[in-house]
């Protein structure tokens, strides 16, 4: 049993911290009050943490490589703030309403900027001296970073025990004390970790820090001196936050396919609102529609004094020509979804975001094209938010392969049929279908179709007995209806080839 945590009280009275055996403290301070610890808890409030400090900068990542890191918990937060600090009025600033902000919620922080990673952890584990709501923190001034290191003891390196107990037995107490030690001779003893931990600390080796959430490319946020609850402030604000969102995306030519909504609440909490579209797009009022219903159920507290609002995902949407008639395009077959610029296409793609905001995207199908020689597999239901990625493989923007004629309605399976033919390679003269004769006047054919041998079922015959070759042809009866009709097998000596009927024209 080792300690955990301990609060300023036994650090002061007896020097209990942690690491220490669970025995070792009792001896010390025998009325030791004792709680079991909850790493786990722990870990979920740190997280919980993490994501209310992405109201400084969206690049937070938790700290779970140090040496305090007991029982698998981390005691620290990585809050990568390059770009961000201008907006908060300055490092100094931003360092100040940080520690006031977790001051107010009873937490004791300490807290460091520096130029590396490194330098911040050690700075503000051994170089903050004073106490307080704000001033527990310290500003390593660019380019300072080595003298501000050099008095630091050598726990600020994030060094494991063994090498930190044998640097300290042979002599090193400092960071300064490693400055002007030849390399060879500490890797000879302690291996590459020392210089390694040194040259992150002093910026000479790379250390990336991988953010806990996905930094999205475009964000936008607002703060506000006062709380903000009611419904209309947060609406507006978050139309606001829309248009500044727009304009971002027009200048790199994007459109927003997944939107996320982080509002901030004074007490710690982070409501989030993600909405999705099925095709790109960046119109403010169009996108605050996706928003409307989700508003209403969130819970405000004692109001949100900072929102912030980025596109997670984002695709090219160009700038398109609209046609000079007011007229909507008319598809000409029911899986074209028009242009970017068409009207009728636009409509559909806002008809399934409002739908996919109410039933989730992944519930909205449609069909879609796929690049299939087989008439059954040519057309696919799919999720609307796949038909305009790159999941789902279109065909010429979604139209039919030029050429090639395709039934208004194809039968779930094709159905045999009695045909007679004058010669056994021409197109019938007659067929019986469900008990119905029809004299075919006219006729156009055939258009061969095989099976599609790079993949595994294409081995297999595509209908009837004999081969995977169909020979389609389109014929007209007496009355003017036309019909989709194939042959599955080629003429052979003795074999009567099947007839099927597999659409209908109209």
């Amino acid at each position: 049993m080792r300690v955990a945590a301990a609060n300023r009280a036994a650090e002061a009275a007896a020097g209990i911290a942690p690491g220490l055996p669970l025995a070792d403290a009792r001896a010390r301070l025998p009325d030791l009050r004792v709680v079991p610890a909850a790493g786990q808890a722990d870990m979920a409030a740190l997280a919980a943490l993490a994501d209310w400090c992405g109201r400084w900068t969206p690049w937070v990542s938790l700290d779970t490589a140090g040496p305090d890191a007991v029982l698998g918990a981390s005691h620290g937060l990585w809050l990568d703030i390059t770009g961000c600090a201008h907006l908060f009025g300055g490092e100094a600033a931003l360092l100040e309403d940080m520690l006031r902000h977790l001051a107010r919620f009873d937490f004791t922080a300490c807290a460091a900027i520096a130029d590396t990673p490194g330098a911040a952890w050690a700075v503000s584990r051994y170089g903050a001296t004073k106490r307080g709501a704000a001033k527990n923190g310290r500003v390593v001034a660019s380019g300072k970073t080595r003298a501000a290191l050099a008095k630091l003891p050598l726990g600020g390196l994030r060094l494991g025990a063994a090498e930190a107990d044998g640097l300290e037995r042979l002599g090193f107490r400092a960071i300064g004390d490693l400055y002007g030690i030849p390399r060879g001779a500490l890797a000879r003893r302690f291996g590459d970790g020392v210089m390694r931990r040194l040259d992150q600390a002093l910026g000479r080796a790379d250390e990336p820090l991988s953010p806990r959430r996905p930094v999205a490319a475009r964000r936008v946020r607002q703060d506000f001196a006062e709380p903000i609850a009611s419904r209309e402030a947060i609406a507006a604000t978050v139309r606001r936050l829309l248009d500044q969102l727009e304009g971002l995306l027009t200048a790199a030519g994007e459109g927003a396919r997944r939107l996320e909504l982080c509002l901030y609440r004074g007490d710690g909490k982070v409501e989030r609102i993600a909405v999705g579209t099925s095709a790109p797009a960046r119109a403010p009022a169009h996108l605050m529609r996706l928003f409307a219903e989700p508003l209403d159920e969130i819970d405000a507290g004692f109001g949100f004094d900072s929102v912030a609002l980025a596109a997670s995902l984002t695709q090219p949407l160009v700038a398109a020509q609209l046609a000079l008639n007011s007229q909507p395009m008319v598809p000409q077959n029911l899986f074209e979804q028009g242009g970017a610029g068409d009207d009728g296409g636009e409509e559909v793609a806002r008809l399934i975001d409002r739908l996919g905001g109410r039933l989730g995207l992944g519930n909205v199908r449609r069909l879609a094209l796929f690049p299939s020689h087989i008439p059954e597999r040519a057309a696919i239901f799919a999720s609307a938010s796949a038909c305009a990625s790159a999941a789902i493989p279109q065909t010429q923007s979604g139209h039919w392969p030029a050429g090639r004629q395709r039934p208004l309605r194809l039968l779930p399976r094709p159905e045999a049929v009695e045909a007679i033919a004058m010669v056994p390679d021409d197109p019938p003269v007659m067929f019986r279908w469900r008990r119905i004769l029809h004299r075919v006047v006219k006729a156009d054919g055939p258009e061969r179709i095989a099976a599609e041998w790079w993949h595994a079922e294409g081995a297999a015959p595509l209908g009837g007995e004999a081969d995977s070759i169909r020979d389609y042809y389109r014929v007209e009866d007496e009355r003017g209806r036309r019909f989709w009709l194939y042959r599955d097998a080629l003429y052979r000596p003795g074999m009567t080839p099947g007839w099927w009927l597999h659409g209908l024209f109209g």
